[in-house]
């Protein structure tokens, strides 16, 4: 937190109901705290945290980025100079191109499985659409409503970009896998839920 802070000054924190010490050590900062009352999961973080920064003026670009440390600032730096210099709306991650072998073998199953279960996503020539780490313009902001709560937000995306045809490109980032952030990675559940939800959209 305090590293990215150096780098980009405005950050929002949406606590979606934690039970850890994490509001205590973001209230010791200069970021941005906004509260849900209880777990209303990642979908809805995001939604609340992209819907603070459209009330702010002068915002011109939004990433969202885990809370896990997975996610790094100099990828977050590179997302933010394609949307100022290149014309494209929404950046999103991939984790898929170039070597994947620090992947966790059941993560990458799941997650191109969904990539095969997305029509959409396959058009759009997205590799890896339930990466966390997206940055977009203040276009991709006011247009943005997702209503899917937990992990279905994802796929859920992917169908704003096409219907709303958001230039979209993805950029190569690296995904630090720690204990902490395998810890709170995705479960066996979640893999579930995510082809569950790849599997919905893609109907239709």
């Amino acid at each position: 937190m305090r590293h990215a802070l150096q780098t980009f000054p405005n950050i929002v924190c949406v606590d979606d109901g934690s039970s850890d010490a994490s509001v205590e050590q973001i209230r010791t900062t200069s970021a941005k705290l906004v509260c849900h009352p209880v777990n209303l999961g990642q979908g809805a973080a995001i939604q609340t945290g992209v819907e603070f920064v459209r009330k702010q003026p002068g915002a011109r670009f939004v990433a969202t980025f885990d809370a896990d440390g997975q996610h790094q600032v100099p990828d977050v730096e590179r997302m933010i100079d394609r949307l100022r210099n290149e014309p494209i709306d929404i950046v999103v991650g991939t984790r898929f191109h170039g070597d994947v072998s620090h992947i966790p073998k059941l993560k990458r199953v799941v997650l191109r499985t969904a990539v095969k279960l997305s029509l959409r996503g396959r058009r759009l020539g997205l590799t890896d659409s339930h990466n966390g780490l997206r940055a977009f313009n203040r276009l991709v902001a006011d247009q943005m409503d997702i209503t899917s709560s937990g992990m279905g937000h994802a796929p859920e995306i992917v169908e704003m970009i096409d219907k709303n045809k958001w230039r979209v490109v993805e950029e190569h980032v690296d995904i630090a896998y720690t204990e902490y952030s395998m810890a709170k990675g995705q479960s066996l559940l979640n893999g579930v839920n995510i082809l569950f939800d790849s599997a919905v959209r893609r109907k239709r």
